[in-house]
């Protein structure tokens, strides 16, 4: 029998609206008792430092200081009553994604910063027992039980993020060996088995996301919003379940 994980895809904490969202996470979690939990990135939103909107109205009033404590408000909204339960623990890696990395970029356009902000602000090691940094100009990527997670997979000498029609079958096209990303917010799963019987299993792990940011627009009525969990993991296989947003809050509000 294999393991049980649990993915927490993007879910953007920011300081503008609720997180709830982490009640119904947390528990989830103690009503699973997964084996592995991956969170996948871009839980701290970071908007006071988007190069996007920095001098439009948009701009007007972020603050470093409150995006961070909205991030650490949802680690402890998670994790503290998982904890609070004494029960063993799940394994748990956080993958850094390009909305963290912003610390980064922050630091590379303005380095008199250094000291002053920096991923220790995060706070990540005193919740997840593995962090995936980016690597160079691209996220990290670690493999468990035969399966590779990322934030997102480059899909060329750009850099770009895979994408496409068919964003999971693309993601093994590319990597050529069962796969998980998150990154697009969309939800696609591809199955394939080679020749020699290896499956080869692809995720777009969706988004956890029960708001609409101002920048989304109409590409968020392509999100699906909710937390896939991986049974019986194994040598890159695994069985997909999805549990919507939805249900979870009509479960546990």
């Amino acid at each position: 029998m294999g393991k049980t994980y649990v993915l927490i895809p993007d879910s953007h904490a920011h300081p503008d609206f609720s997180n709830v969202r982490a009640d119904y996470l947390s528990k989830l979690l103690i009503d699973i008792k997964p084996d592995v939990v991956v969170n996948m990135g871009d839980q701290f939103d970071m908007a006071s430092l988007s190069s996007y909107d920095k001098g439009k109205r948009a701009f007007t009033g972020r603050s470093y200081k409150k995006d961070i404590d909205s991030g650490l408000e949802f680690h402890d909204r998670v994790w503290g009553p998982v904890r609070a339960t004494k029960k063993k623990l799940p394994y748990s890696v956080y993958l850094i994604g390009n909305h963290e990395e912003r610390i980064d970029r922050a630091l590379d356009l303005s380095p008199e910063l250094e000291g002053t902000i920096g991923y220790k602000d995060l706070d990540l090691e005193r919740y997840y027992d593995d962090v995936v940094h980016y690597s160079g100009s691209t996220p990290g990527v670690i493999e468990l039980d035969g399966i590779l997670f990322a934030h997102f997979y480059i899909s060329g000498i750009m850099g770009r993020p895979t994408g496409g029609e068919h964003p999971a079958h693309m993601l093994l096209s590319k990597v050529k060996q069962s796969a998980v990303a998150g990154h697009s917010h969309l939800l696609d799963v591809c199955f394939q088995t080679t020749q020699v019987s290896k499956p080869w299993n692809g995720l777009i792990a969706g988004c956890y996301l029960d708001y609409i940011p101002s920048w989304a627009g109409n590409q968020a009525r392509l999100w699906k919003a909710g937390v896939p969990v991986l049974r019986n993991v194994e040598n890159g296989s695994f069985d997909f379940q999805w549990i919507s947003i939805e249900s979870l809050k009509k479960e546990y509000s």
